[in-house]
């Protein structure tokens, strides 16, 4: 057996004996990146290893296997992927005012360099911080707004009841309002998605670095019928939108642009549609019209908005041809 193949067979052991309903063949091609042959050949290698390998049907039949052994947890790979994940984590957490979440990512990269030996986790911290340092993970000052930790982890605990939020919104003196939280969106501006009841039923989104106090209530509440904060968060182009605006949109890239533009995911509904003169089309339905046009100016004049028509006057003004360098 290969050094790759050995820590391979490691690795899917820890797995089979942590997941508490075992591994199946599916989660194994996904883990590892092979096909479904091959994930039954690592299956055969592991009750081939171990005698203490059970495999059981499940009730969706699809056969598990797990190691039932705790004694894995005595081997210890190594760790150094695992200790950058948790810092890259841990900063982006800190960055974002996320401080509970910040200081639990804390605890377990502590933890897991608690139990390697002390020699093994110098060495392990060493190689993790140089990898950190070259991918520029080092928090650095940027445009960003400033979220209020202790508004944050008031939103995180509504959002674990789920409970009843009370908060301040919009001036420092504004009148409190009871919302009911059904999910936070992060990025360059975040937003709490909620239902505000003395506004009914309709779902809102409020900006929060313009929360300026919010306390969990004990009140618990129901979710929406059928929301989903993944369907929702994709109808929007960026991270706020607004529900008249939401429709299809058409985007012409020029053949100069076209391979650049094919390599962008600009939403995960968007279809692609090569043109015989070489640009390219580029469809999908969202919400966002400003945030849309912050996008395409990066563009230039190389796009042409096809649809709809108001975000085409939004953008036909500022389309620049003295850009020497696309996004």
């Amino acid at each position: 057996m290969s050094f790759s193949k050995a820590q391979d067979l490691i690795r899917l052991a820890k797995l089979a004996a942590t997941r508490r309903g075992g591994i199946s063949l599916d989660e194994i091609c996904v883990e590892f990146g092979v096909a479904h042959r091959t994930a039954q050949r690592m299956t055969e290698a592991l009750e081939t290893a171990f005698v203490n390998v059970e495999a059981k049907d499940g009730p969706d039949r699809r056969r598990r296997w797990r190691v039932s052994d705790a004694l894995l947890d005595r081997l210890q790979p190594r760790q150094e992927t695992a200790l950058e994940a948790l810092e890259i984590a841990g900063r982006n957490a800190q960055a974002e005012g996320r401080l509970r979440h910040a200081h639990a990512l804390g605890d377990i990269r502590d933890g897991l360099l608690a139990r390697l030996a002390p020699k093994d986790a110098f060495k392990t911290e060493a190689d993790a911080e140089a990898v950190l340092t070259a991918m520029g993970s080092v928090m650095r000052p940027g445009p960003k707004a400033n979220l209020l930790p202790e508004v944050l982890d008031a939103v995180i605990e509504a959002l674990r009841g789920p409970f009843r939020l009370r908060l301040r919104y919009g001036e420092p003196d504004a009148a409190e309002r009871i919302i009911e939280p059904h999910g936070l969106l992060l990025g360059h501006r975040s937003y709490l998605v909620a239902r505000q009841p003395s506004r009914g039923e309709t779902i809102l989104n409020f900006r929060m670095d313009r929360i300026h106090a919010a306390e969990a209530l004990d009140e618990s509440f129901c979710f929406a019928r059928g929301f989903s904060l993944q369907d929702y968060a994709a109808r929007a182009f960026g991270v706020y939108q607004d529900p008249e605006q939401y429709g299809e949109v058409v985007w012409r890239f020029v053949p100069r642009a076209a391979a650049r533009a094919a390599e962008f995911r600009f939403h995960p509904t968007q279809a692609l549609e090569p043109q015989e003169d070489g640009s390219l089309i580029v469809r999908f339905h969202a919400a966002g019209w400003l945030e849309m046009a912050w996008h395409l100016y990066q563009w230039g004049d190389k796009v042409e908005v096809l649809a709809p028509e108001g975000l085409r006057a939004l953008v036909a003004r500022y389309r620049r041809s003295d850009f020497d360098a696309l996004p």
